[in-house]
């Protein structure tokens, strides 16, 4: 499924991958939530409740682009550096292309859309 992020003004399109927690996320488009910078590595943000983990692996490593859910708080996770393995840690989608509107202040919002009609 394709998406929106927006933040900072500048929509970047993104691809969630067709997982139980990607669908979940996507079962509550569109959201807009505060970003918060972690670690210099990633932007964070919490949605309105956990989403499910049915199926998901134990854990995974993060590349720079990728969008992520961190089970154990609960948060998603837009990755701007690189990350090494997390326990807890499901892919949900990559964005498509130029990431660097991530290096934003970190009183950002992101606005989640679908972007498929």
């Amino acid at each position: 499924m394709k998406i929106l992020l927006t933040l900072a003004g500048q929509a970047l399109p993104a691809t969630l991958l067709d997982n139980a927690t990607a669908r979940d996320l996507a079962s509550l488009l569109p959201l807009e939530l505060p970003l918060q910078d972690y670690a210099s590595t990633e932007k964070i943000a919490h949605p309105p409740r956990k989403l499910s983990v049915a199926g998901a692996p134990a854990g995974t490593a993060a590349d720079v682009g990728d969008i992520a859910y961190y089970a154990p708080w609960g948060n998603l996770a837009i990755f701007y550096g690189e990350s090494g393995y997390a326990q807890g840690l499901v892919k949900l989608g990559r964005i498509d292309g130029d990431h660097r509107a991530l290096a934003v202040p970190d009183s950002s919002t992101v606005r989640m859309e679908r972007a498929d009609p």
